[in-house]
């Protein structure tokens, strides 16, 4: 037999579920935590009422009294936009609320925006996300815009994306957008994912000195799906990077097939050639008959305290909707990543 990897988009929820979840994929299945990883007892922290909640980016401030405050930009598949919501102990979430809706009458932010990546920088918030035509089928498109804000909630966006798919690799989709703001340099920097628009197929690296005009590298994708690791072999999408002591740490998705998905690892001395892959990969994966028992996706990923918090989101099969997807929490115990 054969790895059954795409399904055709005109396949019922029950046919792709059959196609997906035969017997010669399930043989390569993987459960559970690794690397020191342990997923959160009572996950899943946010979602559930909400409706399907995915690809979040946090910051950690303090609020006006000076407490610590976890603040959460988290794309929300039935508003077809971004969506806002804080916490004190990044379990605990408030009520959310719609901060960055589709653009009616766009033609490239139209139907639907999500994937955000915020940074606050010189004063201001700086929200990189995906603006969608056609989301989840082939023949759609994927760009990147920008917005701003003073306060994280009322976002002033720019008139036109500030990246497009102009590279034969990223096909007909950029998305996913990590940034941060590397001090060093004085240089932003953007880890993105391209190719299909349902779920891209690999990493790609920008820099910019604006946040607006980015120079794309030279021999992107820099991250590529590993033919000779199974749980990564189709596609490696969703970064999310964080500079610690020297290294660029890149979390990152891999998926086995078109819908199964967990969560790894790599650290670069550039952030953009030789990646080193965790050892111990995949470090965060499905949990069978769970909440996240599908696919494990998007990691946003912050030192707090002396130890590392994950949050993700994890997807179950529910019909009539494909899969529900909710966020949830991991943490590792330890100073170090690798």
């Amino acid at each position: 037999m054969r790895m059954n990897i795409k399904a055709t988009e005109e396949m019922s929820s029950a046919e792709r579920i059959a196609f997906y979840d035969c017997e010669e994929n399930k043989k390569y299945y993987q459960y559970g935590t690794k690397g020191g990883w342990k997923k959160y007892e009572n996950n899943p922290v946010f979602g559930g009422k909400y409706g399907t909640c995915f690809d979040v980016s946090v910051l950690r401030e303090e609020d006006k009294d000076g407490k610590v405050i976890f603040r959460m930009w988290f794309s929300w598949r039935p508003k077809k936009g971004i969506g806002y919501t804080q916490s004190y102990d990044g379990i605990n979430w408030s009520e959310p609320e719609l901060v960055l809706p589709p653009l009616q009458g766009s033609d490239w932010e139209g139907d639907e925006v999500n994937r955000p990546t915020v940074i606050f920088h010189k004063g201001q918030y700086m929200m990189w996300y995906s603006g969608q035509m056609k989301p989840y089928l082939e023949d759609g498109r994927s760009v990147i815009g920008l917005a701003v804000s003073d306060d994280g909630i009322l976002w002033r966006r720019k008139t036109k994306p500030v990246m497009v798919p102009d590279q034969s690799w990223e096909k007909q989709a950029v998305m996913c957008p990590h940034v941060l703001y590397d001090e060093d340099e004085k240089q932003y920097k953007m880890w993105y994912a391209a190719g299909c628009n349902h779920e891209p197929d690999a990493i790609g690296y920008a820099f910019s000195y604006d946040g607006i005009s980015w120079k794309k590298y030279n021999q992107n994708p820099v991250l590529c799906p590993n033919p000779d690791k199974l749980w990564e072999q189709h596609k490696v999408v969703a970064p999310c990077v964080v500079k610690e002591d020297g290294w660029f740490y890149l979390f990152y998705v891999g998926h086995l097939h078109e819908e199964r998905a967990q969560v790894g690892l790599a650290r670069s001395r550039d952030g953009i050639t030789g990646w080193e892959r965790h050892p111990d990969n995949p470090l965060v994966a499905p949990a069978e008959g769970a909440w996240d028992s599908v696919a494990v996706y998007k990691p946003y990923v912050m030192k707090v305290n002396g130890q590392w918090i994950m949050w993700y989101n994890g997807a179950a099969y529910e019909e009539p909707i494909w899969v529900f997807e909710q966020i949830g929490l991991a943490r590792l115990e330890a100073d170090f990543l690798f």
